[in-house]
């Protein structure tokens, strides 16, 4: 199972510049390389310790980490629901990722131009959103219009939308993103059904200079901005970020301790799209493999399972569930084992992060 992350914004705000670091970023799991999937998509792993210990302690040849996939997407202007500039590629492209990475100018640099003529985080982020309202609106009252004759001549399924479809309506003519409604079954399914753009998942990178790490008025009205829209910002240095993965591994860290950071931007931007995506990682172990995989927070186990292998899924039995700290703490499965802290589980259970799972199956 993938997800994938859009990054947009307008132009000049160092969309490009985060994304091409992304693509260099230097992965320590040497059997998961780095890798680009399309000219615009690159795949990032999830440094994950867990992971590490897991395969030390089960003694796994190979260890393979989750990974969240980021698709750069063409740059967006004013009018692009109306197709201006690169606009009908660009909304096209956002409605085939789960979530948007909306990266927002917070630095001033007199060699950069500004699309807009000043530099207002809060209002720039508003453009883009305003388009893919307007995106969104022309998309509804298009199905509206579809629908309309069978919800007046009584077809029960097409009342039902129409009615929904009506509140989508008044509530992006207000301005105010699809993510903010709250929809019965037949809305939800609409929204899957249509993809609509502001219905996704949001994530807001405040792209800043590493001299204004500390203070930075811009960032601090944007992540504000992103408060009041229910959802989370980061901040980002993208120049910085662009040199540090150009660096070997051990300079790497040293500039990070410079810059006073504790963790890569990189990783920052991956463990943030988790939690705006609600995703929860599991692990599996064997002497050939450790490795993690992604799931949304809810999943029950036999879903899990059908991840993994389809036949284990198809012949479910149970699901032996450990916890990696007392799998650490046992120093061996089968200590672990000796210890009772082996949980059964049947196909119902709910998968929670930093599961160690151990799948029985039949023939």
């Amino acid at each position: 199972m993938g997800f994938k992350c859009g990054l947009v914004g307008l132009p000049n705000v160092g969309k490009s510049t985060i994304f091409n670091a992304l693509t260099k970023m230097a992965v320590p799991a040497e059997n998961y390389p780095f890798c680009t999937v399309e000219p615009n998509v690159g795949v990032v792993p999830l440094e994950d310790e867990r992971l590490e210990k897991i395969a030390r302690i089960v003694g796994s040849k190979k260890v393979t980490p989750t990974v969240l996939e980021f698709v750069d997407i063409a740059g967006l202007v004013q009018g692009a629901n109306q197709g201006e500039g690169l606009g009908n590629q660009f909304l096209s492209h956002i409605q085939r990722v789960d979530a948007i990475v909306h990266i927002v100018r917070c630095f001033e640099d007199d060699n950069v131009a500004h699309q807009t003529g000043d530099l207002d985080p809060v209002r720039d982020a508003k453009i883009v959103t305003l388009e893919l309202i307007l995106k969104d609106l022309e998309w509804v009252e298009n199905r509206m219009q579809k629908i309309h004759t069978a919800a007046r001549t009584g077809d029960k399924t097409a009342r039902e939308e129409y009615v929904v479809l009506e509140q989508m309506r008044e509530h992006l003519l207000a301005e105010k993103e699809l993510r903010t409604l709250k929809l019965n079954e037949t809305g939800r399914r609409l929204v899957r059904e249509m993809n609509l753009l502001t219905a996704k998942p949001v994530l807001f990178v405040a792209n800043v200079d590493e001299a204004h790490l500390q203070d930075n008025p811009y960032r601090d009205a944007l992540f504000q901005y992103a408060a009041k829209q229910g959802t989370i910002g980061i901040e980002l240095a993208g120049k910085a970020l662009a040199e540090i993965v150009e660096l070997e591994p051990e300079d790497q860290a040293v500039f990070m301790e410079e810059l006073g950071l504790k963790e890569s931007g990189l990783q920052t931007l991956v463990r943030a799209g988790y939690e705006v995506l609600h995703l929860i990682t599991f692990f599996t172990a064997n002497e050939n493999e450790a490795r993690a995989w992604t799931l949304r927070q809810g999943t029950p186990v036999i879903e899990a399972a059908g991840l993994v292998h389809s036949d284990f899924k198809d012949h479910f039995i149970r699901a032996e569930v450990v916890r990696p700290e007392d799998l650490l703490a046992a120093g061996s499965e089968a200590k672990l084992r000796e210890q009772g802290k082996v949980q059964i589980h049947g196909r119902d259970y709910i998968v929670q992060d930093g599961d160690l799972i151990f799948f029985c199956a039949g023939k």
